[in-house]
């Protein structure tokens, strides 16, 4: 199977204030489509080595695989999770376990807020309904793999490197962070929670 750049659900600038347009280009175009790039790769040296039969550099391309292919799919859900003229509190079935997990919506935005201020270096904060503990939790993510936690779904997910948002906010991660609140896209949030439920 070989994966494709998915194209953007909106224009470049159709996120403005909040998050540029020419950021959104790069982003996508060029760094997303490295993932799709990279994991196209890595599945090819994985499937060669199969037909090998020579598993020499098998712990490399397995590493490759999970950082191409993690970041292939958080992209994927990155920009699905935010909408044009999005934000406000949780709303739907999400909504209502977002209160029941973490106590009120105003928690939940400040635990994923700090989360994802305190990611160390490059990485995402991530809200996840988990199919083996049955409840929603939120994850720092470096990079695209590491720290993750077996059995998350991720349904909301936040891009905290640096190319995500350093031409409009620089250094400034929690401007970013709570500029990102504006743009999120519940109904897609609750589509993936209830896909989530069902796995």
């Amino acid at each position: 199977m070989t994966y494709s750049l998915p194209e953007l659900p909106y224009p470049y600038n159709a996120l403005e204030p909040w998050y540029d347009a020419e950021t959104v280009r790069i982003h996508h175009d060029i760094h997303h489509k490295s993932y799709v790039d990279g994991l196209n790769h890595a599945e090819d040296k994985i499937q060669e080595a199969r037909a090998k039969g020579d598993y020499s550099l098998i712990k490399h391309w397995e590493k490759e695989l999970a950082f191409h292919g993690s970041g292939y799919i958080l992209h994927n859900l990155f920009w699905t999770n935010m909408t044009p003229a999005g934000g406000g509190e949780a709303s739907g079935p999400v909504g209502e376990h977002i209160k029941l997990d973490f106590g009120s919506f105003s928690i939940f935005k400040s635990q994923m807020s700090a989360a994802a201020a305190a990611v160390e270096g490059s990485g995402w904060a991530v809200l996840a309904w988990n199919h083996f503990i049955r409840r929603l939790e939120i994850l720092q993510v470096e990079k695209h793999q590491d720290l993750c936690l077996w059995g998350a779904f991720p349904i909301l997910v936040l891009d905290v490197w640096e190319h995500a948002y350093y031409l409009k906010y620089q250094n400034k991660r929690a401007e970013w962070i709570k500029a990102w609140w504006n743009l999120i896209n519940w109904q897609d949030v609750n589509y993936h929670y209830s896909f989530a439920l069902r796995v």
